[in-house]
């Protein structure tokens, strides 16, 4: 028999603290899903939950955040490498995003819960390594493929387009039939970026 060691088993644990409240999170929002409900998922104590994650059930949620960010930058990434070419990958990466958005799980901990737990500031600095870095390097591209040279203004630019990919986002969240929202959203998110 194998021994595990004590980061093997602090990283199951961690991992299994992480599982059960993407799946709280995502199902009855951060509001509602307590830490004792949380551990008791992960089949841990509380005592275990605190220890691994000191600061509690907002520590928690940031992790919960940041594993979506993670999932969000390899699918956009995945999308751009199988598009031919820099403004297929911007196109092919808004449709990612906004079809992420039809997820209920990532509508509630991304978009919805994510501002108000950890605020503006955390959020955007989560999102700077993640979703808007890879926007940022496609945009990049873009520029590059059209004969141009990225500048100072590009920042602004991932910004903006950002902050509207995240309200189609907000209206898919809103819409009676999402799926049927999507083509029309997509279709303005690419008008958006031929501009």
């Amino acid at each position: 028999m194998v021994r595990r060691t004590q980061a093997e088993r602090s990283g199951t644990t961690t991992a299994q603290l992480v599982a059960a409240a993407e799946e709280l999170f995502g199902r009855n929002g951060y509001a509602a899903a307590s830490l004792d409900a949380v551990a008791a998922a992960a089949g841990v104590t509380k005592g275990a939950a605190y220890h691994h994650f000191p600061a509690g059930k907002t520590a928690l949620f940031r992790a919960v955040f940041v594993r979506h960010q993670e999932r969000l930058a390899d699918a956009l990434a995945e999308a751009g490498a199988a598009a031919p070419d820099p403004r297929a990958a911007l196109l092919a990466g808004a449709r990612t995003f906004l079809e992420h958005c039809l997820d209920p799980a990532f509508r509630r901990i991304v978009l919805l819960d994510g501002p108000s737990v950890l605020g503006w500031e955390e959020v955007r600095e989560i999102e700077y390594g993640y979703a808007l870095r890879v926007l940022r390097a496609a945009m990049e591209d873009a520029v590059r493929a059209d004969g141009g040279t990225p500048d100072t203004a590009l920042t602004a630019r991932c910004q903006l387009v950002f902050g509207a990919l995240c309200e189609a986002g907000m209206l898919l969240a809103r819409a009676e039939d999402p799926e049927a929202v999507l083509p029309v959203v997509v279709g303005e998110a690419g008008r958006l970026l031929g501009a």
